[in-house]
């Protein structure tokens, strides 16, 4: 029984006349890279994350890679959602994210949802390296489970340092054999989907900082403060649609929050 490894990385530097150049480009495997013009910004670069096969499976270990240099600007999608599948071996699958922004540079990451499907057991690990002067908005969304079937496992973990400072190390285990209780109240309840939002621009449609949940049961959203200038947004709903529009509060196709109006 094999099990696939694969790694892609990507690397934007700003090239000295107001825009950003991808210096490397690589895929592998299943992660596939292609480069898109952004939709708002033309001096920035904007790279699509294709699956070119299905992946991950079970014992599958992907991994990418994004170094944001100084001064550069860098939008990262996908073209669809990622889903965790159940696979010939026995183990869980691993995704990591390993993302690095440099001085006065620009990261917007903002994917499609991962999806844990019935059976699969994913493992995904999000570590970000913020310099000083790092603008960020990187949105990471999660379902469990495909349309009317049950929850895969998920642990998700996410890591974030400015400069030598870690200012946020939290994890999530839930779906299918996960510890009791991720299903009860005081985690996921009756939803199915979760999120979070990271971001040096503060949301604007949840009061900030706030610590308390929303009154709405199908979505309950947070903000807190973290590190010198980001928010963390979290969101729990019933689908993957409710996640999302608690994770872009009147923001634009980029991910920068837009003015309020008049």
């Amino acid at each position: 029984m094999s099990r696939l490894s694969a790694v892609a990385r990507i690397r934007a530097a700003a090239d000295g006349r107001g825009s950003t150049a991808l210096r490397e480009l690589t895929g592998d495997g299943p992660l596939a890279l292609r480069r898109s013009r952004h939709p708002d910004d033309d001096g920035a670069a904007h790279v699509v994350l294709v699956g070119a096969m299905a992946a991950p499976l079970g014992g599958d270990r992907l991994r990418v890679e994004a170094v944001v240099e100084p001064g550069a600007r860098l939008l990262v999608t996908s073209a669809a959602a990622t889903v965790s599948l159940p696979g010939r071996v026995p183990a869980p699958a691993h995704y990591e994210l390993d993302l690095s922004v440099g001085a006065d540079a620009e990261l917007v990451w903002r994917p499609e949802p991962v999806i844990a499907a019935a059976g699969s057991v994913l493992r995904l690990w999000t570590r970000v390296r913020l310099a000083p002067g790092a603008r960020l908005h990187l949105r990471e969304e999660q379902v469990l489970g495909r349309h009317d079937e049950p929850p895969g496992r998920l642990t998700s973990r996410l890591t974030v340092r400015q400069g030598e400072r870690l200012v946020l190390d939290q994890s999530t285990d839930v779906g299918a054999g996960a510890p009791s209780g991720w299903d009860g109240p005081a985690v996921l309840g009756c939803r199915r989907a979760l999120g979070q939002l990271l971001t040096t621009t503060r949301p604007l449609s949840v009061p900030a900082p706030t610590t308390g949940l929303a009154v709405d049961t199908a979505v309950d959203a947070a903000a807190f403060p973290l590190g010198d200038g980001l928010t963390l947004l979290t969101a729990v709903a019933t689908d993957a649609a409710g996640v999302r529009a608690a994770l872009s509060p009147r923001g634009g196709p980029d991910g920068r929050a837009a003015p309020p109006p008049g």
